[in-house]
């Protein structure tokens, strides 16, 4: 994983109202924690924010009064509909630091004819180098079996990761077509049910 530098800028206006003046003025609120240092709060570039955070994980090299400082994202807060970063959360690291984070998983190639899958993990933990944190992991169920379960233990990592959860959980089942049908049809039907559940209660609640 390649790191983005970005300019930093020290904040000295903190609240709501502060954050989003930051924001009218094309900036991003953050906060940067971690090793022996308080907590420095900065705004961050916008656009080139919303590039680098196109990854998971993102890595940035922070120039905070020309001073650098490698970070690690933790956490992205957006905007709801329209998915605008609102603020960000960083960790300090330093190269060669080994770091826990939850990485996407994503699944390649086709289950055998008249199966389909369902994906029970959206994202794996691992522990990896700071600097070189795999973006994703690619789980092949090309030609896979009907019934056939991978689980966290059967996953190839890339070399210098190791896994963090436990190596039984289950990460992808392979399932009838009919069978995923069937359940989607309950799932609909268990939520008309508690749909019409709902608008007796409020009926009853009108007529107290």
């Amino acid at each position: 994983m390649s790191d983005a530098t970005i300019t930093a800028e020290i904040r000295t206006e903190f609240g709501k109202g502060a954050a989003r003046r930051t924001r009218r003025a094309g900036r991003v609120p953050a906060v940067l924690y971690g090793g022996d240092i308080d907590p420095i709060h900065i705004s961050l570039p916008g656009h080139e924010t919303f590039l680098a955070m196109k990854v998971a994980n993102a890595l940035l090299t922070l120039d905070i009064e020309g001073e650098e400082r490698l970070a690690l994202t933790k956490d992205v807060q957006r905007e709801v509909i329209r998915g605008d970063i609102e603020h960000v959360d960083l960790i300090l690291v330093r190269r060669g630091q080994k770091v826990v984070v939850e990485v996407p998983v994503y699944i390649v190639g086709e289950s055998e004819p008249g199966t389909i899958h369902t994906v029970e993990m959206q994202t794996i933990s691992l522990e990896a180098d700071a600097t070189a944190l795999p973006e994703h992991i690619e789980v092949s169920i090309e030609g896979l079996e009907e019934g056939t379960i991978i689980h966290t233990g059967d996953i190839e990592l890339p070399a210098g990761s190791t896994l963090e959860d436990p190596d039984d959980l289950a990460v992808v089942n392979v399932v009838p077509e009919q069978q995923e049908e069937i359940e989607e049809e309950e799932e609909e039907e268990e939520a008309a049910a508690e749909g019409e559940e709902g608008e007796e209660a409020a009926e009853e609640s009108e007529e107290d």
